[in-house]
């Protein structure tokens, strides 16, 4: 079975991105390597901070290493949070302070449309082999709904539901996330080119 490792210390999207991929892939994440370092997200763009991730692990392990970088762009704050959606709150990865500065960043604003953004990079051996994306439009609401998810999930709903993320569930959220659509790509591409 082909290893991916994943370009991440994050348990949440190792385990969505493990149960989009199935038993296809044996799939770690960089957790299973203690002595690797730290990549620096010095990028001010989804794919520059991939392509950072995926290359800089992949001069260190053997295989497929996939990274992802993804973060909310809000319409009515000119794309914020962007990339720095994980840290928005002044803490990184501190969900609850993030959701309640983009809650106070929207406070009487009419324009509730964002979306999600994600960017994958497929590196092997120190360079990018190729990268994907996907996005998922959808609306703000004005309180957190929903336990599921992490991050911003109880508080987005994506178009054609009247759900939250955190309200749906990783069964459906996982089929039409933007992680699940740059992931499809990620997957035909390595099936057109036998990597399997």
């Amino acid at each position: 079975m082909q290893r991916l490792i994943l370009a991440t210390r994050n348990a949440h999207k190792t385990a969505e991105i493990r149960a989009m991929v199935g038993d296809r892939y044996e799939v770690l994440d960089v957790t299973a390597f203690p002595d690797l370092p730290e990549i620096e997200e010095t990028g001010t763009k989804f794919l520059e901070n991939a392509r950072l991730k995926a290359e800089g692990i992949s001069l260190h392990v053997e295989g497929w290493v996939l990274s992802d970088d993804s973060g909310l762009e809000v319409d009515a704050l000119d794309g914020a949070p962007g990339v720095w959606s994980s840290s928005y709150g002044g803490e990184e990865g501190n969900h609850a302070k993030n959701n309640a500065r983009l809650l106070t960043e929207m406070a009487g604003k009419s324009d509730r449309t964002a979306r999600f953004r994600c960017t994958m990079v497929l590196a092997r051996d120190g360079r990018e082999v190729a990268h994907f994306s996907g996005a998922v439009e959808g609306r703000l609401v004005e309180a957190l709904h929903g336990t599921g998810g992490f991050g911003y999930d109880p508080l987005f709903i994506p178009d054609g539901y009247d759900q939250t993320f955190a309200e749906l569930g990783d069964g459906i959220k996982n089929t039409l996330s933007h992680r699940s659509r740059a992931l499809a790509e990620v997957i035909a591409y390595l099936n057109d080119n036998g990597i399997k």
